[in-house]
């Protein structure tokens, strides 16, 4: 039986990486899949890979920055499937490496207006339209850089421990609504921005590789199985966790 079956389902920066092999996994669940991202092209794959495992999808352009379209995204939503039952908020940046005194002032701002101001106006109208159907899930795409930190990433390291706060408060504040949220919290995964980097400087990556406790890192499936499986009635008493995905390395 599919775990998901008549669910709708939200999936944020859905173009590329996690979001683009979650969507599907959705999908296979039974699930139909609403699909948000600023790109239409690669979306449009998305789409057709929601389609190959039988499924129904839509694409919505939107910035999660920008909450007026953050809002219409919602009620887009709701007039093609009357309700929103689970949402996977992860748009998200990485941004260049920097210490905290090169940070610029932009860099610093576009990160959290994409990581952290953008999964609030995601919850933000993602639990209004919750509230008034009795119930959801919300999962967050965090990192395990949103409980331990590195030298060089000021503004993702805060922008992703900012969004592991968010989830316990938020979590706090509805558990009684029915509405559950969590955090997937993901080690290194091999997304195609991954693979270039890796390319341009393979020992870097060898040195962090040898760091994760399994040798590896982490496939774009094994975190999007989290993510559906916080959706699914097998964590019903699972709220406001940062679910750690690393392959150990946190808890060194």
């Amino acid at each position: 039986m599919k775990r998901l079956e008549g669910k709708i389902v939200l999936v944020t920066g859905a173009s590329s990486g996690i979001g683009q092999v979650t969507a599907p996994a959705f999908a296979r669940e039974g699930a139909k899949v609403v699909i948000a991202s600023r790109s239409l092209e690669p979306s449009k794959k998305t789409l057709q890979m929601i389609k190959e495992v039988g499924g129904e999808g839509m694409f919505v352009r939107t910035d999660v920055s920008q909450a007026g379209e953050v809002e219409s995204l919602i009620k887009k939503v709701v007039e093609k499937y009357g309700r929103l039952d689970c949402a996977f908020n992860n748009a998200g940046i990485e941004g260049e490496p920097t210490s905290t005194v090169d940070c610029t002032e932009a860099a610093w701002d576009l990160m959290m207006n994409t990581n952290l101001k953008g999964a609030w106006l995601c919850m933000k109208y993602e639990i209004a339209q919750m509230l008034l159907q009795g119930g959801g899930v919300i999962v967050n795409h965090a990192s395990m850089m949103g409980l331990v930190a590195i030298p060089g990433g000021p503004a993702y390291i805060a922008s992703k421990h900012g969004l592991v706060g968010l989830t316990k408060a938020a979590a706090l504040e509805y558990a009684k609504a029915g509405i559950r949220i969590n955090a997937v919290c993901s080690g290194v995964a091999i997304t195609p921005l991954i693979e270039r980097a890796m390319a341009a400087n393979p020992p870097a990556f060898e040195f962090i590789r040898n760091l994760i406790p399994m040798g590896r890192f982490a496939k774009l499936e094994e975190i999007a199985e989290v993510a559906v499986w916080l959706c699914t009635d097998a964590s019903s008493y699972i709220t406001g966790q940062p679910i750690i995905v690393d392959g150990g390395y946190v808890c060194q």
